[in-house]
C-alpha cells in the first residue's frame, strides 16, 4: 500500500502531465486557461505530498483547524478540524503551504513567485476571461518555467525522473505562427496583469535551478542552398556533426575548473575537494554533454589544453552532495 504522500504525488503528475499534454494539443480554443487550472492542481499536489512526506504521512497535519465553542458557550480545550459543506475536512491551500514552505526554506523564492504568477494567470482566466496576445505569450514563458522547477522540485522531493514524460510547452511561434504581434494595445486590466507579474520577475537569477519566468524564442530560418542538410541536436554518434562557435561553445560550456568547485561549494552543504569528487568528475570529462576540453593550439594534440563544464553537470552532482536549503 502507497503512503499517503506517494499518492498524491502520482495524482500531481497525472495532472502536470495532462496540463501539458492539453498545452501541446495542435488545435486547442481554451489552451492556456486550461494549462494555468491544471498545473496548477499539479503544484498543489506536490506541494501537499511533500508536507506530508515531512509530517510523517498524518493526513492531520493537512487539515484546517478552528476554536468552536460549546453549546453552553464555552469554547472546547481543543480546536477541531474545520469542515466543508458536505461534511469532509477543509485542508490547507496551496497559498498556505507555499508560504510556510518558503519561511522553512523547503521551497525556492522563485519557484514561489512562479506559483504566485501562474495562480492570477488562473485566477483571471476561471473568474473572467482574457483577451489580448500578451497573455498567451505570458503564460508560455510562466508555464516553462513552472514544468522546468516542477520536474526539479520531483526529483529532489522525491527523487522522481520525469525525463520519460517529454516535460516541455510546444513553443507558440510554432503552435501559433503570425499570431504574435510586436505592437500590443492592452486595456487597463490586462496592464495591471503585465506589470504585477513583471514585478514578480525581478526574483528571477540566471544561475538559479529555479525561476519565475523563461524566456522562449524560435526562430524558423529557411537556407539558401536546396541540398543543405538537417540537423537537430542529438546523441547519436552518427548523427551529421555541426560546428560551434567559439562563442555557443563558452556559452553552453562557461565554467573552468575553479569555476566548477566554486559553484558546487556554494550549492551542496556537504562539498569538498576530496578523491570523492575527483571520482565523480572524471569520468564525466570524457562525455561531451559536460565537457569541452579547449587547446591552445587546435592543431597540435600536444598543445596545452583547459577543461570547461557545462552546468549540466551540476545534474550529475546533485544525487551526490545534499543541496543546500534543498531546494
Amino acid at each position: 500500500m502507497k503512503a499517503r504522500s506517494q499518492e498524491l504525488m502520482a495524482k500531481s503528475i497525472a495532472a502536470m502531465i495532462s496540463a501539458i499534454e492539453i498545452y501541446n494539443k495542435p488545435d486547442f480554443k481554451y489552451r492556456e486557461e486550461t494549462f494555468a487550472i491544471l498545473a496548477i492542481n499539479a503544484w498543489e499536489l506536490l506541494l501537499k505530498a511533500k508536507w506530508l512526506k515531512d509530517h510523517d504521512n498524518k493526513v492531520r497535519s493537512l487539515y484546517v483547524t478552528e476554536k468552536r465553542l460549546r453549546s453552553n458557550g464555552k469554547p472546547y480545550k481543543h480546536a477541531k478540524v474545520k469542515l466543508t459543506g458536505c461534511g469532509n475536512p477543509f485542508t490547507h491551500s496551496l497559498d498556505f503551504i507555499a508560504k510556510k514552505m518558503v519561511e522553512q526554506k523547503i521551497l525556492a523564492d522563485a519557484a514561489h513567485k512562479n506559483i504566485v504568477a501562474l495562480c492570477e494567470i488562473r485566477d483571471s482566466s476561471t473568474h473572467f476571461y482574457n483577451k489580448s496576445n500578451v497573455f498567451a505569450v505570458r503564460l508560455q514563458e510562466i508555464g516553462s518555467a513552472s514544468v522546468r522547477n516542477y520536474a526539479k522540485a520531483s526529483q529532489v522531493w522525491f527523487n522522481y525522473d520525469l525525463a520519460r514524460y517529454n516535460f516541455y510547452l510546444m513553443p507558440l511561434a510554432f503552435v501559433h505562427p503570425g499570431r504574435i504581434n510586436d505592437t500590443v494595445l492592452l486595456n487597463k486590466e490586462e496592464r495591471n496583469f503585465a506589470t504585477f507579474i513583471s514585478s514578480l520577475e525581478a526574483a528571477n537569477d540566471p544561475k538559479a535551478d529555479y525561476a519565475v519566468s523563461i524566456n522562449v524564442e524560435l526562430n524558423f530560418m529557411k537556407s539558401k542552398a536546396d541540398d543543405a542538410i538537417k540537423v537537430q541536436i542529438t546523441n547519436d554518434p552518427n548523427a551529421p556533426k555541426v560546428q560551434l562557435t567559439e562563442a555557443q561553445i563558452k556559452d553552453k560550456f562557461p565554467l573552468n575548473y575553479q569555476m566548477l568547485c566554486q559553484e558546487c561549494a556554494a550549492r551542496y552543504s556537504d562539498f569538498i575537494i576530496n578523491q570523492r569528487f575527483h571520482d565523480l568528475r572524471m569520468p564525466l570529462k570524457s562525455d561531451r554533454r559536460y565537457c569541452h576540453v579547449k587547446r591552445l593550439d587546435p592543431d597540435n594534440p600536444k598543445s596545452a589544453k583547459q577543461e570547461w563544464f557545462s552546468r549540466a553537470i551540476l545534474n550529475v552532482f546533485d544525487k551526490h552532495y545534499a543541496i543546500k536549503g534543498l531546494l
